[in-house]
């Protein structure tokens, strides 16, 4: 089963403002445009402030600034996540914490809320009636000066109160990988309105906690530094998202036989992943269990919950399965390196190599091991990778282990053969200059393959074939 780049529209698309209710969007940009100062870039004043139209949902909420030309925000300017366990008081601070962000008007040096100055009004009058009416200035001068207090100083104490138990991230890249994710969720909860079954309540559960637990992440690292937890974070999303899709829509590509047919033959790729196939039953020592649809629970919490493995990622002379689809760099389990069609112990030394001190899920670019070697000059101690991979390509194209063939773009796949600290210049000819790409658009490059992994593997999990031999003891690999 070699399994191809994916299709991933209907399950990954990007979250919009008020997706379902545009015309709520139209009517609060139309207010905002009026009632508030919009931030056209460049020709605003520093630090100004735009104005945010505030979209609440049931784990959060998200602000979405209001671009000037009219269009649609790219990108949200702030996402926040409740904590997905709380008791009915924190409900009730969350929901007020999710209130329509209250605007300022400036009164001379400070600015003040419109409630407060609607009370400061109310409260003089009030109290120029008491005193007409006999009650003592002890009495109404501190009442009088306490009431305006309280309104513009009260909310901002119950804010920080609720804020205990909800994680908001404001940076650019955060906000862009956390979109990605509140989508997927989003996607599942809407899933979860139109079906009673336990498995599709689970999945929003789950995401729930995904969702939260990145958010908190993101406030305590920046996207580089955490990329291998949020690349498993993605892929567990996605297998949710699959496996929702399945549940609430079923199709007759779900059948277990659905990929082949009698004759065994591998049938074209639909809209889903490829189902596990029936391989024969390994021997005792060298079985490699490989996991059903059937025997797949959902997902748990934790983000390596969805495989114990490890991938290699690696770049290839590219061919062409079919016409105008070009497969320039294939996926394979890092188990596939301790077949016995692949040259050993060259295969099982970089196995070792490749597994070690590696998080679960992991996908590990061929170039990340040379930087590890030193540039490259260790690979002789190691094995020779350019016979491994060739071998590893021929048991793709031969069926004997299951693989992702990738058709990358060429800056993609350039950065996916450089070094996990290198870059890449290329020139653009419409600008007329050179562009650089960098570590974070490599993890850009790598958190995409992810996601395509993990739709891939929604069925099952890759099959690194049959007869693998025993790994040699880590000691032994020189």
């Amino acid at each position: 089963m070699t399994t191809r780049t994916p299709p991933t529209s209907g399950i990954a698309q990007r979250l919009s403002p008020f997706r379902q209710q545009p015309q709520r969007w139209e009517r609060k940009r139309s207010r905002a445009v009026h009632g508030g100062h919009v931030c056209c870039g460049a020709g605003c004043a520093a630090g100004c402030e735009p104005v945010l139209i505030r979209e609440r949902a049931g784990w959060g909420w998200i602000d979405w600034s209001v671009p000037a030309d009219g269009s649609l925000p790219e990108q949200p300017h702030r996402i926040a996540v409740f904590t997905p366990i709380t008791t009915r008081s924190q409900r009730l601070g969350l929901r007020w914490l999710a209130r329509r962000p209250a605007h300022r008007i400036r009164l001379g040096p400070m600015t003040v809320r419109p409630a407060t100055a609607v009370v400061t009004a109310l409260t003089l009058i009030a109290a120029t009636l008491a005193v007409m009416h006999g009650l003592p200035f002890s009495i109404v001068v501190p009442a009088a000066a306490l009431a305006p207090l309280l309104v513009e100083h009260l909310p901002e104490q119950l804010d920080a109160r609720a804020g205990e138990n909800v994680r908001i991230v404001e940076a650019e890249a955060a906000c862009r990988y956390l979109q990605r994710l509140a989508a997927l969720h989003t996607g599942l909860v809407e899933a979860a309105l139109g079906s009673d079954r336990y498995e599709v309540r689970r999945a929003v559960e789950v995401g729930h906690h995904q969702l939260f637990d990145t958010t908190d992440l993101l406030q305590r690292r920046d996207t580089r530094s955490a990329s291998r937890e949020l690349i498993a974070r993605e892929r567990l999303m996605l297998q949710l998202a699959v496996q929702t899709s399945r549940i609430v829509t079923p199709t007759k590509g779900d059948a277990s036989s659905d990929r082949q047919d009698q004759s065994g033959r591998q049938q074209p790729l639909g809209p889903y992943p490829p189902q596990p196939r029936h391989q024969p039953q390994p021997s005792a020592d060298h079985a490699t269990p490989v996991t059903t649809k059937e025997e797949t629970n959902m997902p748990q919490d934790r983000p390596e919950q969805p495989t114990g493995e490890v991938y290699l990622l690696f770049a290839h002379e590219a061919y062409y399965p079919a016409a105008a689809q070009e497969i320039n760099t294939s996926l394979v389990a890092a188990a596939s390196l301790l077949h016995p069609h692949v040259r050993q112990p060259d295969g099982a030394r970089i196995y070792e190599r490749l597994t070690r001190g590696r998080r679960q899920g992991e996908i590990v670019p061929l170039s990340t091991l040379t930087h590890e070697l030193d540039g490259g000059a260790r690979w002789p101690e190691v094995g020779d990778w350019a016979a491994v991979t060739a071998d590893l390509l021929q048991l793709i194209q031969d069926r004997k282990c299951d693989g992702l063939s990738l058709g990358l773009p060429d800056i993609a796949r350039a950065l996916v053969c450089s070094g996990p600290r290198s870059e890449v210049r290329a020139y653009d000819p419409a600008a007329e200059r050179y562009q650089t790409y960098g570590p974070a658009d490599r993890i850009e490059v790598l958190v995409e393959v992810g996601r395509q992994l993990a739709w891939a593997e929604a069925g099952c999990a890759l099959w690194p074939g049959d007869g693998l031999l025993v790994s040699v003891n880590p000691g032994e690999a020189t």
